[in-house]
């Protein structure tokens, strides 16, 4: 690969006497996105979603942590409750999303990374990945609390009593007797912040790039 197709690939490369002209334009998109690659691998190793069960047989409630390959918290009692109503266990959701979850996260934050050596466009496109990541983790949550709440089984005991439903994957949901609180992680309040840092750093890069990239076409 020639020089100049290497330099439309990856953007131009950063002179001496430029770094030295604007030092700091170049440091700040370098951070926000090595930042962002960082909290989105620490974020693996914390709770993404949590929810509280409100009974009347359970004084303190029950409670569940989702992480991003495993659940954690009361997830026995819980499925005996929802066994009741007609629901399947919470271990059968996403068991496909929660096996490729973690080297999923692993190589976006990777090409987070790999986008501070990218000196045009694509370094967007490789920082689109993490910066959907958030919405995209909400969406399946959303989709799976949907088809176990609207798919219960006629022959449960109490699947006369509760219509089907869909539960909240954020805030307050009510279920018969049953009340449920949802919240966000750390985990993915991790992987939020980060989203927001790599837009800060998008619009940063663009910023001191731009001009250079604009140059070198010239």
């Amino acid at each position: 690969m020639t020089k100049d197709r290497l330099e439309k690939l990856i953007g131009p490369r950063i002179t001496r006497q430029e770094i030295a002209a604007g030092r700091m334009q170049f440091i700040f998109p370098t951070l926000c996105l090595g930042l962002a690659g960082l909290l989105m691998i620490a974020s693996i190793f914390l709770p993404y979603w949590h929810m509280e069960l409100q009974a009347p047989q359970y004084p303190s409630g029950l409670h569940v942590q989702a992480f991003l390959n495993h659940l954690e918290g009361d997830v026995a009692e819980i499925d005996g409750l929802n066994h009741y109503i007609g629901m399947r266990p919470l271990g059968e959701a996403a068991e496909l999303e929660r096996s490729l979850s973690v080297a999923a996260v692993v190589v976006i934050a990777l090409l987070v990374i790999a986008a501070v050596y990218i000196h045009n466009q694509y370094a967007a496109l490789l920082s689109l990945p993490a910066v959907l990541f958030p919405a995209i983790f909400l969406l399946d949550l959303y989709y799976w609390m949907r088809h176990f709440g609207t798919n219960l089984d006629p022959a449960a005991p109490l699947s006369s009593a509760i219509k089907p439903f869909v539960p909240p994957i954020l805030g307050l949901g009510k279920v018969g007797q049953f009340a449920t609180v949802a919240s966000a992680g750390s985990g993915l309040i991790l992987a939020s912040l980060a989203s927001l840092i790599i837009l800060l750093g998008l619009f940063l890069h663009r910023r001191a790039y731009r001009p250079l990239v604009e140059a070198h076409r010239g």
